[in-house]
């Protein structure tokens, strides 16, 4: 808990953040929090140390999305929650713990990021690949996108689909709803287009 009020003060937001601490109100996060507060960084290291306790992979704490089954589109959204979550249980499972520098560095990003796995006939498919979120009748655009410009060979090949590929995008928090339902649209070079319902007001 000192770390984490050290790291506050550095970013001059202590007094509001030990106004909410103080309050003793459970963290219940209707939406994707953009600016988390004291109560809610520190809820997520701990749920991150605990998940690390029972044995739990930092990939399982991803916020999942798309197809369960193997070898169809699907994908995770990673917010600064999230990020922080997954970051604790990593160095928890190593017996460490985020430093203030970690945490600064988290809560200073400015992008939301989706990482859709898609697949494929071509091992370039998913090469040039575009991803852009619709919400409410308006286009967001990503502030970069990369992808892989040769997919690794699925477990059928050759067979199809014959190649996996990530296509890994972010968008600013600023030019977002972090409440709004949301379609996630990927558009692969190699034509078409993969699209994916979520609900931002229950995400992290």
């Amino acid at each position: 808990m000192r770390s984490i009020r050290r790291w506050c003060v550095g970013f001059g937001l202590l007094h509001s953040l030990f106004v909410v601490a103080a309050m003793s109100v459970p963290v219940v996060s209707l939406a994707i929090e953009v600016q988390p507060t004291l109560e809610h960084i520190q809820a997520t290291l701990e749920r991150g140390k605990t998940a690390a306790a029972q044995g739990v992979s930092p990939d399982q704490l991803h916020t999942w999305f798309g197809a369960k089954e193997d070898l169809a589109p699907r994908g995770f959204i990673m917010t600064k929650l999230g990020s922080l979550l997954v970051m604790a249980n990593h160095l928890s499972l190593r017996a460490l713990a985020p430093t203030d520098q970690d945490i600064a560095q988290v809560m200073a990003n400015d992008n939301l990021l989706v990482n859709v796995v898609l697949f494929g006939e071509r091992v370039n498919f998913a090469a040039d690949s575009y991803v852009v979120l619709e919400q409410a009748g308006r286009t967001v655009k990503p502030s970069s996108v990369r992808f892989d410009a040769r997919g690794d060979r699925t477990n059928v090949w050759p067979q199809q689909p014959a190649y996996r590929s990530k296509v890994i995008a972010q968008f600013p928090y600023a030019d977002l709803d972090p409440r709004a339902k949301t379609t996630l649209t990927v558009f692969p070079s190699s034509g078409g287009k993969v699209s994916f319902e979520l609900d931002f007001a229950h995400i992290e």
